[in-house]
């Protein structure tokens, strides 16, 4: 299935508490439940007034409904094409 990255933009998200935190990641897991297998939250980065997310889902829309219904942001939804690090300098 391809990954997607979303950015989310959520004022003041660099200044949420730990419990704050826990509590969007419990109601994303909630929801992901619901919405089967077809759709896999990988991990999220913090960083400003932005969340990063990397998914693992069959399409957008599915990345869409999950934001509906957890009443998330989804500015934007981009295909990863490649993942670039460290290791691609190696022959």
């Amino acid at each position: 299935m391809p990954k997607y990255m979303i950015e989310r933009t959520i004022p003041g998200a660099d200044s949420l508490s730990s419990d704050e935190l826990r509590s969007i990641a419990q109601n994303s897991c909630h929801i992901l439940d619901r919405l089967g297998t077809q759709i896999q939250w990988v991990q999220s980065y913090v960083a400003g007034d932005k969340f990063y997310c990397i998914y693992i889902a069959s399409n957008k829309e599915l990345i869409r409904r999950h934001a509906r219904c957890g009443n998330f942001p989804a500015d934007l939804i981009s295909k990863i094409k490649a993942i670039v690090d460290p290791t691609t300098s190696e022959a």
